[in-house]
């Protein structure tokens, strides 16, 4: 979760977002004055509906995320047990067994919330929306063929293309 500033507001705002690690896609998320269990979990239920994972026979992926209060409720957790979906949570200041999330967390705050000085939530909210599409759908990864993740995605399904592996040394 991040959090942006609405200076004509002077209050904060919430961004939940629910990424794919394998393709790098935000497969959901939630943008709001809270943030709260019933919103980490309706956000939950968009991802896993947006790659349709409640249509299919297909296992269901293993969710990662750290100990913030809406990943330990009692909610979430009964969520995950309803899908049979894996929540791992990452031990206490450890942010680097997130490095996906926080990699984007990062470009969220240097290429959107740090660029504005937004007046009204309603314009921090369009800001974000449009940052998430710019990501989704023209950011380029060099990890996935220096192709936006909804592009190496689609290939994938057609094709079965794969990502670049790391080399290593």
């Amino acid at each position: 979760m991040k959090y942006g500033y609405i200076a004509g507001e002077d209050r904060f705002f919430f961004v939940l977002s629910y990424i794919d690690v394998y393709d790098r896609q935000i497969v959901g998320y939630h943008i709001g004055l809270t943030c709260e269990a019933r919103h980490a979990v309706e956000t939950f239920r968009t991802a896993l509906w947006n790659r349709r994972i409640l249509q299919s026979d297909a296992p269901m992926p293993v969710i990662r995320s750290d100990n913030g209060p809406q990943f330990v409720s009692h909610l979430f957790e009964a969520e995950c047990e309803h899908w049979s979906v894996l929540h791992e949570r990452i031990p206490p200041k450890t942010p680097n067994m997130n490095a996906h999330i926080e990699a984007y967390h990062r470009l969220l705050q240097d290429e959107c919330l740090s660029m504005y000085e937004f007046e009204s939530y309603a314009e921090a909210y369009k800001a974000v929306v449009e940052f998430v599409d710019r990501y989704n759908n023209r950011r380029l990864h060099s990890s996935l063929h220096y192709l936006a993740p909804a592009e190496f995605y689609r290939r994938h399904i057609e094709t079965g293309l794969e990502p670049k592996r790391p080399v290593r040394v």
